[in-house]
């Protein structure tokens, strides 16, 4: 009896799964990342009252309320809903001023709003491709700034959802001297 030494040659590697799974990747990486901000963003605002999130604190007048509901409906609806699906998307309860919390709208609605509008970003997220370009664009935008796919909506969010993560922390300390996080 002999034994050969042949090993069968190695299957060639699929690059369409490798492709898939790098951008399984980098979707769970961006998502964990807009996670971290969206987490961060709530954090700040933890155990403030309904006076306090509706209190202006900088001369511009911006309520932290105010600034969650534009996050709500300018950023996480209108970005993925409506830039990236093409959703038509009527006013409902929270008007289509995301800046101005009605005095009907209780804090806690505009917090659970931006909890939904989240859900169903990452949803869409889920479900589209990294490279797939936005369904609608609108004509309000200055000519040169577009954005290409799912991808570059992604990094524009993460990074406008950190920068009022951000304000939101100071506005925070202003308010009652809470800080969000402590470095020392």
């Amino acid at each position: 009896m002999t034994t050969s030494n042949v090993t069968e040659p190695a299957a060639a590697p699929d690059h369409g799964n490798l492709r898939a799974s790098a951008e399984s990747s980098e979707r769970a990486a961006l998502l964990l990342c807009l996670s971290k901000q969206r987490e961060h963003l709530l954090g700040a605002l933890d155990g403030l009252p309904e006076l306090a999130l509706r209190q202006p604190v900088l001369p511009s007048g911006w309520t932290c309320a105010g600034l969650v509901q534009h996050l709500a409906l300018d950023v996480e609806r209108f970005w993925f809903r409506q830039v990236m699906t093409g959703e038509q998307v009527e006013p409902d309860e929270f008007g289509d001023d995301g800046w101005q919390v009605r005095a009907e709208v209780s804090a806690a609605a505009v917090l659970d709003l931006y909890r939904r509008e989240a859900e169903l970003a990452d949803k869409i997220v889920n479900a589209t491709a990294m490279e797939a370009p936005p369904a609608w664009w609108p004509d309000f935008f200055p000519p040169g700034f577009h954005l290409d796919s799912l991808r570059q909506v992604l990094l524009h969010v993460i990074a406008e959802t950190a920068c009022h993560a951000g304000h939101l922390d100071a506005a925070r300390e202003l308010i009652d001297g809470s800080q969000w996080m402590v470095l020392t």
